[in-house]
């Protein structure tokens, strides 16, 4: 039961992130992106990882993203038609920065499944939470804080689009 529903988690959340990238509407991109947060604290509770869980709802999709709601419905963001130029250097360069973002998860859970056996149990505790996010996981940790700071970006691009 348990895996159908880490399975269930796991898909709504890929399909909710799939539509946070590729709708035109801001407003739907930051619900979307609210469902795909949740779910990722669902697959936290699972874990045993009761305070993430909880930092995930409350830190991210309770503050951060709602704020950027607001934001978003307050300033009448548009909606992003279609029919813009093609920019052949920003979607090379995406592709590419998408491409080492990959290669580097790769490396990462590759080298993790060869050191997982030797890492510390780590318990349910905000030091050994601590520990864990500074020592073998400060990687993923520090691509968490590059995502937040091109969701700024991005919205800051939408702010200035208007005026």
């Amino acid at each position: 039961m348990e895996l159908a529903i880490f399975y269930l988690v796991a898909a709504v959340a890929v399909l909710s992130a799939l539509v946070a990238v590729a709708h035109r509407n801001p407003v739907v991109n930051v619900l979307s992106l609210i469902v795909t947060f949740f779910c990722v604290a669902v697959t936290f509770a699972m874990q045993g990882a009761d305070f993430l869980a909880g930092a995930q709802v409350l830190i991210y999709a309770g503050a951060i993203l709602v704020l950027f709601l607001f934001v978003v419905m307050l300033l009448g963001a548009p909606v992003v038609s279609g029919e813009e130029t093609p920019r052949p250097i920003q979607k090379t360069l995406g592709a590419f920065l998408a491409a080492a973002v990959a290669a580097g998860a790769f490396f990462l859970f590759s080298s993790l499944r060869e050191t997982g056996s030797n890492l510390p149990a780590a318990g349910n505790t905000t030091r050994a939470l601590g520990r864990l996010l500074v020592g073998p996981h400060l990687f993923a940790f520090e691509l968490v804080s590059v995502v937040l700071l091109a969701a700024l970006v991005g919205a800051l691009v939408l702010v200035k689009r208007k005026h």
